[in-house]
This record gives C-alpha cells, structure tokens and sequence, in this order.
C-alpha cells in the first residue's frame, strides 16, 4: 500500500496519477460513507472519515476489519493536522481519527510520501 499525505491543494492526485500512472477511472474519490477498494486509487480520505465520525463509527476499526481490501491501494490523505484546534466537538474528533487512521495506515505502508508545492518528500 501506498500512502500519499499533504495539504490541500499540494498536488497530491496530480502526484498519483503521474507517479503511478493512473486515470481518473482509477481513483476513487471519497464524498461520504461509502468507499470503493475496487479501484486502484482512493483519494480524499479525510472526507469519509469525516462521514465516519458523523455517524459515530470508528474508521480505524473499517480498516483494520478488511486489511486485504486497501493492502495494494495508493491512499490519498490531506493533512488536517495544522493550524487552530477546532472548537466544535465533532471537527476536533475528526482531526483526532483521521490523525489515528494515518498512524495507522502509515505503519502498514511500503511507501509513505508527503507533497508540499507539488514536491514529494519521501517519508517511507
């Protein structure tokens, strides 16, 4: 598994699709609770983690119950770590979760890349 980190608008796909030569039918982009292992790709994770922790089920929990579904997939995650701490309850569970599912995902990784202005560090 490959795990992709950074910002928002660092160039995390474009990164993706050029380093591991994917299409857009290859990714899969995550907008609430459902998530496609069926593609080669899952992009914005941070999004169905959010969905995860609005309906109180715990992501991590998701991925550790079915590891051979994401095992050969590129992850991709923005970093919602920086800045102010939220004030409302429910975003500061969702930075805590999604936070774990990184740690998480990262340890299992055979790569983990961070993208700043569109360059990649490379972390594992």
């Amino acid at each position: 598994m490959i795990l992709i980190i950074g910002g928002a608008y660092q160039g995390k796909r474009a990164f993706a699709r050029e380093t591991f030569s994917l299409t857009e039918d290859d990714i899969f982009t995550c907008t609430d609770r459902g998530i496609d292992f069926g593609c080669r790709c899952v992009d914005r994770l941070e999004e169905y983690v959010f969905a995860c922790v609005q309906d109180g089920i715990d992501p991590l929990a998701v991925f550790e119950a079915d590891h051979a579904a994401w095992a050969d997939s590129i992850l991709i995650c923005r970093d919602i770590s920086c800045g102010v701490v939220p004030l409302s309850a429910q975003e500061r569970a969702w930075r805590n979760e999604t936070g774990r599912l990184c740690q998480y995902l990262a340890a299992r990784a055979d790569r983990v890349s961070r993208l700043f202005c569109g360059l990649e560090q490379r972390l594992k």
